[in-house]
């Protein structure tokens, strides 16, 4: 049709990246979220305080990370989505039984929050559509994340995703934060444009 505009090539890769996790199964899911949250505890090992993503189907499941980080003393901060600024809100979390499913279906500490400044962050655990060697990461496309991290160089970034997300090269502009490190059911490698 004339004037009508090709997809966005992010658009393109976006929906490659959810139609290739969409094909796990939940015991797919289980197992390599599960391999992938033992490789994380290492990562984050002398880190105090830990910010997470609390999951939602299909991503990688976190929900096994906060218990295990908060028995280890540290200090978890999951991010409340603020739909009207596009922004993230931090709070602590101490028990998991507090996240509710929330804003876009992701779990909250609703009725339960404990406000912490980005600045006590040590390292972030990031979700992940598509990513490549380089640390380039693409996420759902409203710009959160990529917002709270340029406003936040210092933090750590490990993005978290299925082997099957990786891609040979993700699209990035001016405001994409590239990861740190990266990790998958298959390992973790740090990235090229990391720190």
């Amino acid at each position: 049709m004339p004037g009508t505009q090709p997809p966005h090539p992010k658009k393109l890769l976006r929906d490659e990246a959810r139609r290739r996790r969409f094909q796990l199964t939940n015991e797919e899911i289980r197992q390599k979220s599960g391999r992938i949250c033992t490789q994380v505890h290492s990562l984050v090992d002398g880190s105090r305080t830990v910010m997470v993503y609390c999951s939602k189907a299909p991503e990688v499941d976190t929900s096994t990370i906060i218990p295990a980080l908060l028995s280890q003393g540290k200090r978890v901060v999951v991010p409340i989505i603020e739909k009207e600024t596009t922004s993230l809100r931090l709070s602590y979390v101490n028990d998991p039984c507090h996240l509710v499913e929330s804003t876009f279906r992701v779990p909250e500490p609703i009725g339960n929050e404990e406000p912490v400044q980005a600045m006590d962050v040590d390292v972030v655990l990031v979700p992940m559509l598509a990513f490549d060697r380089a640390g380039n990461r693409l996420g759902y496309g409203a710009g959160y994340y990529d917002r709270f991290l340029s406003a936040n160089p210092g933090i750590r970034k490990i993005g978290l995703a299925f082997s099957c997300q990786e891609i040979s090269s993700v699209p990035a502009e001016a405001n994409d934060i590239r990861m740190d490190c990266i990790v998958t059911e298959n390992g973790a490698f740090l990235c090229d444009g990391g720190e």
